[in-house]
């Protein structure tokens, strides 16, 4: 068992930390503050192929691992938590079309995917159906070689700005079985935005309510077959559960970074506050939390790239440990900056707005806890998860 990087992903990781540098980290105050959303960075990022990290070859993408993918995306996380999260949708959305759709639809939409001229959204949850996401009503009804959509659906990260859409819809009876995929211009007729939300974090990118009026897309454009949509959503959860929990890593990185450097020069008392014990042990519990996250992540995306059995399981640990050690050691940072720590002037008070919502999204970390017992509690499992 070697828990070292190969030359490869050392690779990897400098140039996105060279990348998250120069392209975010100086931003991402001003991009916080007037909520811009940075469109051309996201270009940058594409022609550095950081917006098709896990598409396929075929379709341009770097068809890299989702461990490899997860070095980087922990890197431009140190840089802009929020622009990193809505590239990692953006992926998730890009290989889902690269996969599934027909050859001729993904032709017609990847390569601008992937090199970021455009970008996608994903819009599974509703008002009524957020971590019960089988029990979506958003219905396409089949009208010859083209389907009819009316529903809506919330909390969609990118819309408004976005250039297409992955709409999870009912196409069938009720519950998961009857779910389909549909790849949706963001433009086209029937298709209406709410107004961008007002968050406590997250304000690089849009959040908006999408609404579908008797919107037809051809069945051409459908991901996969009819009703294997929750099937293709599912698979996209796993690796966006270990998208979002190595973004709360990244993060965390750069708070516990700028919290140990704080203390060292923070003079109270007559010596520096790291002299006291209760500074050093705050920052080595702060150290042991961030290093396990990290290593559950890496194990999980290990596994979820072998195909092993309890995948789901692993990323559904990784998210819910990493998302809250993550959180609690932003805000532990904060703690040790005390005053400081909650001015807009520094960064401090932004990691933990945007960390926040990692607790939330991709299933909220109370639905983990419910997927991790239920599949511990199978015959036998215990014997595997380990």
């Amino acid at each position: 068992m070697d828990f070292s990087l190969s030359p490869e992903q050392q690779s990897f990781i400098a140039s996105a930390r060279a990348f998250a540098k120069e392209q975010l980290s100086s931003f991402a105050a001003e991009w916080d503050e007037a909520s811009i959303f940075p469109k051309d960075t996201l270009r940058a990022a594409g022609e550095m192929g950081f917006m098709g990290l896990y598409t396929p070859e075929a379709a341009g993408g770097l068809a890299l691992s989702r461990l490899d993918a997860s070095l980087i995306v922990e890197e431009l996380a140190k840089g802009c938590t929020t622009t990193a999260a809505f590239m990692t949708i953006h992926n998730m959305a890009t290989s889902m079309i690269a996969r599934f759709c027909t050859e001729e639809t993904a032709d017609a939409w990847c390569p601008d995917l992937v090199a970021g001229r455009k970008l996608a959204s994903y819009c599974l949850t509703e008002p009524d159906a957020g971590s019960d996401a089988a029990a979506l009503r958003t219905g396409a009804v089949r009208d010859g070689e083209e389907y009819v959509i009316n529903g809506s659906k919330a909390f969609i990260s990118g819309a408004g700005e976005t250039d297409v859409l992955v709409v999870m819809v009912r196409t069938g009876n009720c519950g998961s079985g009857g779910i389909t995929a549909l790849l949706v211009p963001a433009d086209s007729p029937g298709i209406s935005y709410g107004k961008n939300e007002k968050k406590m974090g997250w304000h690089a990118q849009p959040t908006r309510t999408v609404s579908f009026e008797n919107v037809r897309v051809p069945v051409r454009n459908r991901l996969g077959a009819e009703d294997q949509g929750f099937s293709i959503a599912m698979q996209g959860l796993d690796g966006g559960r270990i998208n979002i929990a190595t973004c709360s890593i990244g993060t965390a990185q750069r708070a516990l970074d700028e919290a140990t450097e704080y203390v060292q020069q923070r003079q109270q008392f007559g010596k520096a506050i790291v002299d006291f014990q209760a500074t050093q042990f705050a920052l080595a519990d702060m150290l042991t939390g961030l290093i396990a996250a990290r290593q559950m992540v890496r194990l999980a995306a290990s596994y979820l790239d072998q195909g092993h059995a309890q995948a789901t399981t692993y990323c559904a640990m990784a998210k819910r440990f990493a998302t809250d050690a993550g959180f609690d050691i932003c805000n532990q940072a904060l703690q040790l900056l005390g005053g400081y720590g909650y001015l807009q002037e520094y960064s401090m008070e932004r990691y933990v707005r945007d960390t926040r919502v990692h607790q939330i999204l991709e299933g909220t970390n109370q639905v983990m806890r419910v997927i991790i017992s239920r599949r511990m509690l199978m015959a036998g499992a215990l014997e595997v998860i380990q």
